[in-house]
């Protein structure tokens, strides 16, 4: 579990180290409300908002810090702790 207000940087450090096809799933404390970020090339993620609202997004790393921001914001309000887990693409 990791403290929301340091989370962003160290999503953003694993997410380097993580093979094309497999990312991290963020949720919230109860595990109702997530965000699946999975690495679909070189410099490019999908990810997948899946909590007070459903939408998936396209980004490079670049506007990932920025659209991460934003996500965690809105999914994650109140939330103190976030949970982390390593994840794949389905077939």
């Amino acid at each position: 579990m990791l403290d929301k207000s340091s989370a962003i940087e160290t999503v953003i450090r694993k997410l380097k180290k993580v093979p094309v096809g497999r990312g991290l799933d963020l949720r919230t404390y109860k595990r109702d409300r997530s965000i699946l970020i999975l690495r679909t090339g070189e410099d490019s993620f999908k990810i997948v908002e899946d909590g007070f609202a459903q939408k998936q997004f396209t980004e490079n790393l670049k506007g990932l810090k920025k659209l991460l921001k934003k996500l965690l914001k809105s999914e994650f309000p109140r939330s103190n702790k976030i949970r982390v887990y390593d994840a794949a693409e389905d077939s």
